[in-house]
């Protein structure tokens, strides 16, 4: 393998939209550190990848521990020395039950995945790309249609994805004085495991159950690949990646 251009951490990598856009920066020459819960999941991602995959580093991590966060962060710098690209995207949902029966454990269990973990890799991005020579960096934030709109019986994975995108315009201000970059990419019914049931039918607004449409999930990663190879002085501050007809833009 050549020598790769850029470093970047991908959380949730062992799934879905982070393997996806893994392995697409893998095989566009990224070094890439692979963070997930489950190390024999992340082992998969990096055999997805073939040959790309020797640039992979995977890291068990917890994104709402700020012990295993700091760990990932560590291990990249010792590994690499440097690192260019952090897409924030693991992320949970609680069961889809009315607002006022879900317990605090569940509401929690999310902020602390789809919030807290943001959080604790952005302050370890910061501290790192400011640092290093070059200084500077991009930070890309998945955010959700559901940054913009909820579902029923969503609450905290939609205040969490609101809350994203108010971490994605602040970091992308408090970040330029150290040509650090900050964008969030909203993604809407990608296929995916998360996406699967939907084939059954989901629940509307008007209470209905409907199928919803979908869309391929590398265009998701070529979306993010595009983002990341934006040189520094560009930025990607939003952008949203959607099946065309799902039932988003509208009302009811």
């Amino acid at each position: 393998m050549s020598t790769p251009e850029k470093v970047a951490i991908i959380t949730g990598a062992g799934s879905g939209i982070g393997r996806a856009a893994a392995i697409a920066l893998l095989r566009a020459n990224y070094a890439v550190v692979l963070a997930g819960r489950r190390p024999e999941a992340l082992t998969e991602t990096v055999a997805a990848a073939g040959d790309a995959g020797q640039q992979a580093l995977s890291v068990a991590t917890d994104v709402s521990d700020p012990v295993a966060v700091a760990n990932l962060f560590a291990e990249t710098k010792a590994a690499f020395g440097r690192l260019d690209v952090l897409f924030n995207n693991a992320g949970s949902a609680a069961p889809p039950v009315p607002l006022e029966d879900l317990t605090i454990a569940q509401w929690q269990q999310v902020v602390d995945v789809n919030l807290t973990g943001p959080f604790l890799c952005t302050q370890e991005a910061i501290r790192m790309m400011k640092a290093q020579d070059p200084k500077g960096g991009r930070i890309i934030n998945n955010g959700s249609v559901s940054a913009h709109a909820p579902r029923p019986f969503s609450a905290p994975y939609t205040a969490t994805k609101h809350a994203i995108t108010g971490l994605t315009r602040s970091a992308s201000l408090d970040g330029r004085a150290h040509n650090i970059a900050c964008g969030q990419i909203d993604i809407g019914n990608a296929e995916t495991e998360m996406t699967e049931l939907m084939s059954a039918g989901i629940v509307q607004a008007d209470g209905s159950t409907k199928v919803e449409a979908t869309m391929c999930v590398q265009h998701v990663a070529d979306a993010v690949l595009y983002m990341a190879g934006l040189p520094l002085d560009a930025n990607v501050q939003f952008m949203t990646v959607m099946a065309t007809s799902m039932p988003f833009i509208g009302r009811g």
